[in-house]
């Protein structure tokens, strides 16, 4: 496949994921308060998310049942049904069917991931996955954006069954490059024992996975290169409370500026990935990623809080996105082609899991000694875990992608 095709196919891909996660997670709150839900109903709104965790269970039977195209264009059309359906289920009076609904959504749009990331690595070779997870980023967080920000002004403007229709329109608009994407040969030949698993052998694929050589300690590498920034990061909204800001002063400075920045960060992520060896990227994105900190911790320390929280969003939205797509681009190194869905399905989860497991770490620390606190052992977590990986990988990975992968040099053939 044409390199402009393959990367305007992966942008559609993700920004349909990106659409719905933006309405669930931004949207929905806000109108199920105005509705009069009460805190605890719109909490609920975390079980939603149940299959993206769990979605790793049943990505093996995604990567060897089927096509590509034969489960990406179905699924892209049942998320532009799916919309159209939630327009004759309004909030008033329809709490369980809208939840129902919803979760099928969510189930659909998990499983539409198993299938565009089995894609990408199959597809993408070592020097374009850097331009690749940028792209994956980016599309990711322009859906969000679309999905919080436009869906809700269009609530506010025309109503539910507008606001959900213009999301079926949208949705319906990233299936256009589905239908002339061309199907990606086999990386390798295989028997017909073996191109057609038995379903036992499918539904325990990701246990063989886990296990593979190696597996196991670049799970931890990369756990430990993620776990120091999102202890921090995660908890300065409730700073900004604290610190006597206004929600609109918020929304701005954490939502606005920092989406922005989070894009202008994946594009940049995906240029240096491109460009430079696949080490330099990593240990350059993890320290710059763990510095960007520093001026939420002046902030908390009362050194000019406002400026410092405002420098804070630029730089650490920025730096953030960066190290982002350098490690979801080793991620993608460590998958095997034939095995790429489940893979970086696996990884993609344990992530979700390391940064939840992080944030409630974070929470007890500030919590028992303070934002100060926090930040610092946020900064030092991420320095130590970003030289721990660049460390662990320079000794060497029984995982063959990362290691061709970790000092090839750069190629202008891309």
């Amino acid at each position: 496949m044409n390199k402009h095709r393959l990367f305007l196919l992966l942008a559609a891909l993700y920004l349909a994921q990106g659409l719905p996660y933006g309405f669930f997670t931004q949207a929905l709150p806000v109108l199920m308060r105005e509705q009069g839900y009460s805190l605890t109903a719109i909490s609920a709104v975390s079980l939603l998310f149940i299959p993206w965790a769990t979605k790793f269970l049943w990505a093996p039977w995604v990567d060897h049942r089927g096509t590509r195209r034969g489960w990406l264009l179905p699924l892209q059309i049942a998320g532009v049904v799916l919309a159209l359906g939630l327009t004759a289920l309004p909030l008033d009076g329809h709490f369980t069917a809208l939840f129902i609904a919803l979760f099928l959504f969510n189930c659909v749009a998990a499983t539409q991931d198993i299938a565009t990331d089995g894609l990408a690595v199959r597809l993408l070779t070592a020097p374009q996955r850097g331009l690749g997870n940028g792209i994956q980023v980016g599309g990711y967080r322009i859906g969000m954006i679309l999905g919080g920000g436009l869906l809700l002004w269009l609530y506010a403007v025309a109503g539910w069954a507008v606001m959900l229709t213009s999301m079926a329109a949208l949705l319906a608009l990233t299936v256009i490059p589905v239908f002339f994407m061309r199907e990606p040969a086999p990386v390798a030949a295989r028997a017909p024992a073996v191109a057609t698993p038995a379903f036992n052998q499918l539904m325990l694929g990701w246990w063989s996975r886990l296990r593979r050589p190696g597996m196991a300690g670049f799970i931890g590498l990369i756990a430990v290169y993620k776990f120091g920034d999102t202890m921090a990061s995660a908890h300065i909204g409730p700073m900004m409370v604290d610190l006597g800001l206004s929600k609109t002063d918020i929304a701005l400075i954490k939502g606005t500026v920092g989406s922005v920045m989070a894009l202008a960060g994946a594009a940049l992520g995906g240029l240096l990935v491109w460009s430079l060896q696949r080490r330099t990227a990593l240990y350059l994105c993890g320290m710059v990623q763990a510095l960007s900190i520093a001026p939420y911790l002046l902030a908390a320390l009362g050194v000019a809080p406002l400026a410092m929280l405002w420098t804070g969003s630029v730089v650490e939205s920025l730096c953030g996105a960066m190290a982002t797509v350098a490690l979801f681009t080793l991620m993608m190194d460590a998958s095997d082609p034939e095995h790429g869905g489940t893979d970086y399905t696996l990884l993609a989860c344990i992530i979700v899991l390391v940064m939840g497991t992080a944030v409630f770490a974070g929470g007890l620390i500030g919590d028992h000694l303070g934002y100060a606190v926090l930040l610092v052992v946020g900064m030092a977590g991420s320095v130590a875990g970003c030289l721990a990986l660049v460390a662990a990988l320079d000794r060497g990975s029984p995982l063959e992608g990362v290691n061709q992968a970790w000092r090839s040099p750069t190629s202008p053939q891309r």
